[in-house]
């Protein structure tokens, strides 16, 4: 009689452990990120009153006899499945969709969390507000005038700096796609004004120099008269000024040349070869890189004295290839695509982090880079991890070591920056819980006041 009591006792315990988790989970339905725990029951060990008997040739078996002595809390799991996603239109803002966590650092202490609600600080690192803590993730890095993230470092700050400014950089490389129509006319001599305007096609850039100063950039081309499937080039640096700017190209140099170059093509209108006017030809095969250089007004002589000179690449496009490359078809000349990589000055005003975690700098120059990548972890077993408030998580002896690497890769999620993951807590199923709980704790508590009185009534045998 005196078992039942203490069955009864450990249900009403228990199931009053199931009621807290339950109502935190329901505290936390708001909570961003949270992820609702969930009780397993089992039985105690049970009290044997007969063993089992073995089958003989006379019986057959004979079961055991045991008295369950109660309910112990086999485990209080945390349930990671997804939250729903809640567009906030805040870039900093950012929702895991799938596994994964961001990792955070409080000094050289590392927690895990699937909360992105962030936001800069004063000095523009990436951290969570609530706490301070900072995201970390890789930086990018300047290398020959490329950004480069290379995420097997390890991970750092994140810093974003609002407001920085961008230094103007010059044009290096110019890049042309166009076709000249085959049916131009030849501009023969004594040609009048319109003549040469009909039997001439001008392409036209805005280039940068080294201040960050617009200047034009003008191609023209011309059939050379008795040469089908040849062109002439003209390059003019600021046409309207082109004395004081000197324009010259060449292959390879652009010493001892002018400022002009000769195109051919073969008989299907691809691009074949290209002569300077020093006799240089081209290479036979791949891109055709040529080098114009002009003098920069209002700059310092060079070392020696010279007018400052500046230097560009102009690829004319792949030998044999119709795709991004000057050509000659019978249709007209038109200018298909370009591509200029200089810009003036301008201040970092925006930045957007697209799912991957890749940070984007907007400039006020019209210029886009990387800054840097949010970094991620993920668990062999992230049920085993423990929780340390504020949304995060640590390593426990069960989770296994943190696998940190990019969104997307070895079972990490994307992000969706402008969003955050709510709470997975499903308020029908807590209060359905909820109310079997009751019950549950009720009964138990009955099956005391059954057993009570079921002594009272051994006490009262004597009287």
């Amino acid at each position: 009689m005196m078992r039942s009591l203490y069955s009864g006792v450990s249900g009403m315990q228990n199931h009053q452990t199931r009621m807290d988790v339950i109502g935190n989970n329901v505290a936390n339905v708001n909570t961003t990120g949270f992820k609702k725990g969930r009780v397993d029951f089992q039985d105690m060990i049970s009290q044997q009153q007969s063993g089992a008997a073995a089958p003989t040739e006379e019986v057959g078996g004979i079961n055991p006899k045991e008295v369950g002595l109660g309910v112990q809390v086999a485990a209080i799991n945390t349930i990671f499945t997804q939250g729903n996603l809640q567009t906030t239109g805040v870039s900093t803002d950012i929702a895991i969709r799938g596994n994964g966590f961001f990792v955070l650092k409080n000094g050289e202490k590392t927690f895990y969390s699937r909360a992105g609600a962030f936001g800069l600080d004063k000095n523009g690192t990436l951290v969570n507000p609530a706490n301070g803590m900072r995201v970390q993730g890789w930086m990018a890095r300047d290398l020959n005038g490329e950004q480069v993230i290379q995420t097997a470092a390890t991970p750092t700050d994140l810093v974003i700096p609002v407001g920085q400014k961008d230094p103007a950089h010059e044009t290096q490389n110019v890049n042309f796609a166009c076709n000249l129509n085959k049916n131009t006319p030849e501009i023969v001599e004594g040609a009048s004004e319109a003549d040469i305007a009909k039997g001439t096609w001008n392409t036209e850039f805005k280039i940068y120099d080294s201040f960050g100063n617009t200047h034009m950039l003008n191609v023209s081309f011309q059939r050379v008269v008795g040469n089908p499937n040849q062109w002439r080039a003209t390059v003019q640096i600021d046409p309207e000024n082109a004395g004081y700017t000197q324009t010259r190209v060449g292959l390879g140099t652009t010493d001892g040349v002018e400022n002009t170059f000769l195109v051919n093509f073969d008989n299907t209108g691809t691009l074949l070869s290209v002569t300077d006017t020093a006799g240089n030809i081209s290479n036979p095969e791949g891109d055709i890189v040529l080098q114009a250089s002009y003098t920069v007004p209002d700059a310092n002589p060079d070392e020696n004295g010279n007018p400052y000179r500046q230097t560009m690449n102009i690829n004319l496009g792949t030998i044999g290839s119709q795709k991004n490359t000057v050509t000659q078809s019978a249709a007209s000349s038109s200018t298909k695509a370009w591509y200029q990589d200089g810009y003036t000055m301008g201040y970092l005003d925006n930045f957007k982090i697209d799912d991957s975690g890749v940070i984007t700098g907007v400039y006020s120059n019209g210029t886009s880079r990387a800054i840097g990548k949010i970094a991620m972890a993920s668990f062999t077993n992230q049920g085993g991890l423990e929780k340390a408030g504020d949304n995060t998580y640590v390593e426990s002896n069960n989770s296994g070591v943190a696998n940190i690497g990019e969104s997307g890769i070895a079972g990490k999620g994307k992000l969706l920056a402008g969003a955050l993951e709510m709470s997975n807590v499903d308020l029908t199923s807590e209060f359905t819980d909820m109310i079997t709980t009751q019950r549950g704790f009720q009964s138990n508590a009955k099956t005391i006041q059954t057993s009570d009185t079921m002594l009272e009534t051994v006490l009262s045998l004597k009287r």
